[in-house]
């Protein structure tokens, strides 16, 4: 692993870019390039160096899928889409893409954090990165659960709710891959926490679901979990999703 580039090949044609701990992940297949979330506005930036270090460039990119629609991962989204792409997400979180930060979390973020000292600092990266300045984008609501996407690579989407009403994280079954988006993350930006769990209170929007959902993740038998927080987890998916169900909700 180049460590002084800005963006990471976590698998044979999986790469990341990772901007104030959040992820964004391009996927080079042999129809084509897939984008799985658009970070923040920071992440722009890594992504054109990861797509010149492809030899592409944004324009190249078919298609946009977005895990949900929080402001986080909805970043370059709307440039993307402006240079011919398809952004796609579930039905149940397009009104969240167009407007990201209208969410009603199941507690109240700013005492949350100021109740968990520790993640301030990864709150104020992200700020730093654009987090407050994020644009919504017109997604198509054509992901379903256990259907494969339209586009390259077609994974599978696996309806995950709890963190957001249409969340969906993305199953490559060829490669043994899961993109697990927020629904199980080895870092939580709210709580500076590391290891797998699921994201907190301060962002999510019903727990309780949230960890019931953990049960569709570990059906994928995936081997590696790439998430949109917190580093690749190769340890494969039973054992993260035990240990996030350990932790339970915070």
């Amino acid at each position: 692993m180049n460590r002084t580039r800005s963006f990471t090949e976590v698998a044979p044609g999986f790469f990341c870019v990772s901007v104030a701990e959040v992820n964004c992940y391009l996927i080079k297949t042999g129809d084509g390039l897939t984008l799985v979330d658009a970070g923040l506005p920071g992440s722009r930036r890594p992504l054109h160096a990861l797509l010149e270090h492809l030899g592409a460039r944004e324009s190249d990119i078919d298609a946009v899928i977005l895990t949900h629609g929080h402001f986080d991962h909805v970043g370059v989204a709307s440039s993307i889409r402006a240079h011919g792409a398809t952004v796609l997400v579930h039905s149940a979180d397009a009104r969240l893409a167009r407007h990201p930060y209208s969410y009603r979390p199941a507690s109240p973020r700013v005492p949350y954090l100021l109740s968990h000292p520790r993640g301030i600092p990864v709150i104020a990266r992200m700020a730093a990165h654009g987090a407050l300045g994020v644009r919504g984008v017109d997604a198509l609501g054509r992901i379903h659960h256990g259907q494969p996407v339209d586009a390259p690579g077609a994974p599978t989407a696996l309806w995950t709710p709890g963190h957001t009403a249409g969340h969906c994280a993305v199953f490559f079954e060829d490669q043994g891959i899961l993109l697990s988006g927020d629904a199980l993350v080895t870092l939580d930006p709210y709580t500076g926490e590391a290891g797998p769990q699921i994201i907190a209170r301060a962002a999510t929007a019903d727990t309780a679901r949230a960890l019931a959902s953990l049960d569709t993740l570990a059906e994928t038998s995936a081997q590696l979990v790439l998430p949109g927080h917190g580093g690749p987890w190769r340890d494969g998916i039973a054992a993260a999703v035990a240990e996030a169900a350990r932790r339970g909700a915070h």
